[in-house]
Formats: C-alpha cells, structure tokens, sequence
C-alpha cells in the first residue's frame, strides 16, 4: 500500500474527524513501529504488544470524531498506549497477589508502575519540548539539561538576559499547559532533574 507518510498530523486527525478509513492506515504506517517499540520496552512480550498496538487503534478510531483538532496526535497515541500498558501491569500484580495467596510466589515488581510512570512523563516532557519554537527550545535546553546560567546563555547567544528569562517562562508555562493534570506534579519535578 502506497500511503503518504508526509501527511502532517493535523491533517491526519482532521482526516480520522471525518471518518477517512484510508487515514487509520496512514497512522499505523506512522508511528506504528514506535508504539510496538515502545509496548515492547516495557512488557517484554510480543503478544501483548501487538496486542497492545491493536487496542490503541482500536480506540482511536472509536474516538475519531471526539479527536480536537489542536491535539498532538503522536501524544495521545502514546497516552492511550500508556495507560494501556499500565492496565496491563495492573492485571500482572493481580495475578502475582493470586500467585502468592495460593503458594506460587510472585514476579512482579510492585515498583514497575512507577518506573512507567516516571518515563513516560520524562518522554512526554521531551516530545513536548521537540514542539517549542527553535530559539525557545535552544535556551531551554541550555538552561535545564547544561545547566547554564541565564547570563551565560545570553552571553553565549548575544541576547539581553531579559529576553532569555521571557523564553525560559514561556517554555515552562507552555509544557505546563500541555501536560495533564494528573502528571503536573510528577512532570515539574521531572523537569527539576532534566538540569
């Protein structure tokens, strides 16, 4: 199938809006290879991430006319696999509690949640710092992952320190603006140790 795989997003999820089947099949030729991968990372069997990467276009396409049309596609595609892989996760303690209450002992780590938790949201910040203008993301790296002061990136940049504190909040209140609720806590103190 020759699928144009330059299509943007918003096209995409203005397509899927209107019901465009042959749009369903541009996104998996899309991202899904990263969803499979990134089902993979976390639940080490290829059943359940394919299995998986079928739920997650199940849902999109069940949801297609509830899709906004200033949503990252590639976000929520990773959101709906998230919490997929979590529910999955969820049913494995199930089953190792049962393992242990009836003499079998258990594999599951109950700390395997977390860990999901804490790199999603660090992946989640990174796609969501890709999205800031250039000149915004630049200074923001500077500052956060080489840990610059704010005179140095203006020095380094020729900019007014001024004008590199404005990028600075404008980054911040942007990721603060795109991560959800329930993550914000959790998404502020990723950004703490991305310095």
């Amino acid at each position: 199938m020759d699928l144009n795989r330059n299509i943007s997003d918003d096209e995409l999820i203005e397509k899927l809006r209107k019901g465009d089947l042959e749009a369903i099949d541009i996104v998996f030729e899309k991202y899904g290879n990263r969803l499979f991968g990134f089902a993979m990372k976390y639940l080490k069997s290829k059943e359940e991430a394919e299995s998986l990467v079928q739920d997650v276009f199940l849902t999109i396409w069940e949801n297609h006319k509830k899709l906004k049309k200033d949503s990252s596609l590639k976000s929520y595609l990773f959101t709906i696999s998230y919490h997929n892989i979590c529910k999955i996760f969820r049913k494995r303690q199930l089953q190792g509690k049962l393992r242990v209450e009836i003499g079998l002992g258990s594999d599951v780590s109950v700390d395997t949640e977390e860990q999901i938790d804490y790199d999603f949201t660090l992946e989640q910040i990174e796609n969501l710092i890709e999205q800031l203008p250039q000149k915004q993301k630049i200074i923001f790296l500077k500052s956060r992952k080489e840990g610059k002061s704010t005179r140095e990136i203006a020095k380094e940049l020729h900019l007014a320190p001024g004008t590199v504190d404005n990028n600075i909040s404008a980054a911040l209140k942007f990721l603060r603006k795109h991560v959800s609720g329930d993550n914000l806590a959790r998404s502020l103190f990723c950004l703490t140790l991305i310095r």
